[in-house]
């Protein structure tokens, strides 16, 4: 199995309501469509609202929307789990736009968390994906100039960091470089219908993201 681990855009918002056209059903279907990765599955960890690193509390009597932190549910979330053989993380736009973290915060997160996980999980492969654009986003916490800076700080780390055994660059597939936004193509909607939000692509986009994954890379395997 491969664990996909992150926010609103790993379960998928802004993608076709009961559709299954979320990112990691583009990489579960293109899995399935090879002889050499049909018997891997793709668990899809995604919680829309979740940090990384926050909140610093969460308990029954004090709960919030995104949920526990990504860190304090890598046990109940993939460690406990049968078969893993690798992870795929992609978080931390909403610590930057709804927690206003540091962006070493974030990546401190990120680190004790791969520590934490190749701990746990002896061999397992940890792949980092880069962060997609939030900039001008119409949900003003996180479409900020101060937002993005962090966000290209994190993609940075996440890119040149030996922490991982890859990365997968989601921001270059869904950036348009002439305004540092979501591309206009994967801005509409494709659940509710109207412009989108500039944060969460659409299907189309998630079928960029699922399709600039490398199957070999990941899975060590070829056709």
């Amino acid at each position: 199995a491969i664990v996909v681990l992150g926010d609103s855009i790993t379960d998928g918002r802004g993608s076709t309501t009961n559709g299954n056209n979320r990112w990691p059903d583009v990489l579960a279907r293109r899995l399935q469509a090879n002889n050499a990765t049909a018997n891997i599955s793709v668990l899809n960890q995604g919680i829309g609202g979740n940090q990384v690193v926050g909140p610093a509390e969460y308990a029954p009597a004090k709960p919030i929307p995104g949920g526990p932190s990504a860190l304090s549910r890598l046990d109940r979330d993939i460690t406990s789990l049968p078969g893993v053989s690798a992870v795929i993380w992609l978080e931390g736009i909403n610590d930057f736009g709804a927690a206003n973290a540091t962006a070493e915060s974030v990546i401190d997160g990120y680190t004790k968390g791969v520590a934490y996980l190749r701990q746990k999980l002896p061999g397992v492969r940890i792949f980092a994906a880069t962060l997609t654009p939030a900039l001008n986003s119409t949900i003003t916490s996180h479409g900020r100039a101060e937002v993005d800076a962090k966000r290209k700080a994190l993609n940075e780390f996440l890119r040149t960091s030996k922490l991982f055994d890859g990365v997968f660059d989601f921001d270059k597939a869904t950036m348009d470089p002439a305004t540092g936004e979501v591309k206009p193509e994967f801005q509409p909607n494709s659940s509710t219908g109207g412009p989108g939000d500039k944060l969460h692509p659409n299907r189309a986009g998630y079928a960029a993201m699922g399709n600039a994954i490398d199957l070999q890379v990941l899975t060590g395997r070829s056709k």
